[in-house]
């Protein structure tokens, strides 16, 4: 019996601390991916309150993380070169969300509770090797219900796992645990466990854009609109029960180009063939900004309150963006909603920071 109490007592003590208070400071968050082949001392790291450094993996056989040996060398100096510029930088390791992520593995690592062990120690190992403060995942797109239930059990146990290593390891803080998410909980297959990242992570960031697409409409349209669209996902997290200091909000330094039918006919709505300029349309906010420079200073850049966003067209192309504008108002709608933060995806597509300044 005594046994017992000493394990339940454990058990409280560890969940007690699962979550440390933290000054509730709004989070200015971006993501910095290595396939993008931008130099990590090219950062400006004094935009930002936290990176993530992105892409780990995870082995298809053992679960535990892998890193290609040229993400490794990377990653080993990531959170020292972006401390040279902003010496209070938070740095997390992310997870997934790399350009081909095999997610039938990740579903395999969260269904089994030795893969899950194995998954979340070489996590925390690896976090500590090279100096991360904190992990988040990447997996944002469940491929069935029964992943969405695993991820729920998987935030737990990991959230128990780092709890114990900051209590055995008193000269570390406990790991900051996050998630990149969906922007609705309703919009993947089986809803998100709401209870287990409440209770287990820290924050969550949330995917703010990627409403439409070229190829998906015969119209040209707002990819990322914060009314009719972000705002409702918000209101449906907080709805169901997440607090709004738990949400993230996110800011696409892209958008996407469509084909017009003719080039007068060049508003939000007008008939639209499909893509422009590559096979989806995807354009990063730094190769439009210089699409538009290179036909000159006159090309107007129009800005729309309804949707909150911007949009200009050159010929038959159309772009659908945020400019600074648009962030400003994302930015001022998230401090009203009183939300932990934004986060720039990806730093890497930024110009000049122009939008994570504006942020």
């Amino acid at each position: 019996m005594a046994s017992k109490i000493i394990v339940l007592v454990l058990h409280i003590c560890i969940f007690s601390e699962s979550l440390p208070t933290r000054a509730q400071t709004l989070i200015r968050a971006g993501y910095w991916d290595s396939g993008d082949e931008f130099f990590i001392s090219d950062v400006n790291s004094a935009l930002f309150t936290h990176l993530m450094c992105g892409f780990a993996d995870v082995n298809s056989t053992s679960y535990e993380l892998s890193l290609s040996p040229s993400d490794e060398k990377q990653f080993s100096n990531f959170t020292d070169t972006v401390k040279k510029k902003n010496p209070s930088i938070t740095t997390l390791l992310s997870i997934g969300g790399g350009k081909n992520p095999n997610y039938s593995t990740y579903s395999s690592m969260a269904s089994n509770p030795s893969s899950r062990k194995s998954f979340i120690d070489s996590s925390i190992k690896i976090a500590r090797l090279y100096g991360f403060q904190g992990l988040d995942l990447s997996w944002s797109w469940a491929n069935t219900s029964w992943d969405n239930y695993n991820i729920g059990i998987l935030f737990k146990e990991w959230r128990a796992a780092v709890a114990l290593e900051a209590r055995n390891n008193s000269s570390q803080s406990q790991l900051i645990l996050t998630a990149r998410v969906a922007y609705s909980p309703y919009s993947t297959i089986g809803a998100y466990s709401i209870d287990s990242i409440r209770q287990y992570l820290n924050w969550v960031h949330v995917i703010t854009a990627e409403y439409s697409r070229p190829m998906w409409t015969n119209h040209t349209s707002a990819p990322a609109a914060l009314v009719f669209n972000t705002e409702y996902g918000i209101t449906a997290w907080t709805d169901e029960g997440l607090s709004a200091d738990k949400l993230v909000l996110g800011l696409p330094c892209y958008g996407y180009a469509w084909t017009l039918v003719k080039p007068e006919d060049n508003g939000i709505g007008a008939a639209a063939t499909g893509p422009a300029l590559s096979d989806i349309g995807f354009v990063t906010y730094k190769e439009i900004k210089n699409y538009i420079k290179s036909y000159g200073p006159n090309v107007p850049v129009m800005y729309n309150s309804t949707y909150v966003m911007n949009y200009c067209s050159i010929g038959k192309i159309w772009f659908g963006f945020d400019d600074v504008e648009a962030v400003r108002m994302k930015v001022a709608y998230a401090k009203e909603k009183k939300l932990r933060g934004y986060f720039v995806w990806k730093v890497a597509y930024d110009h000049d920071w122009m939008l994570s300044q504006a942020a």
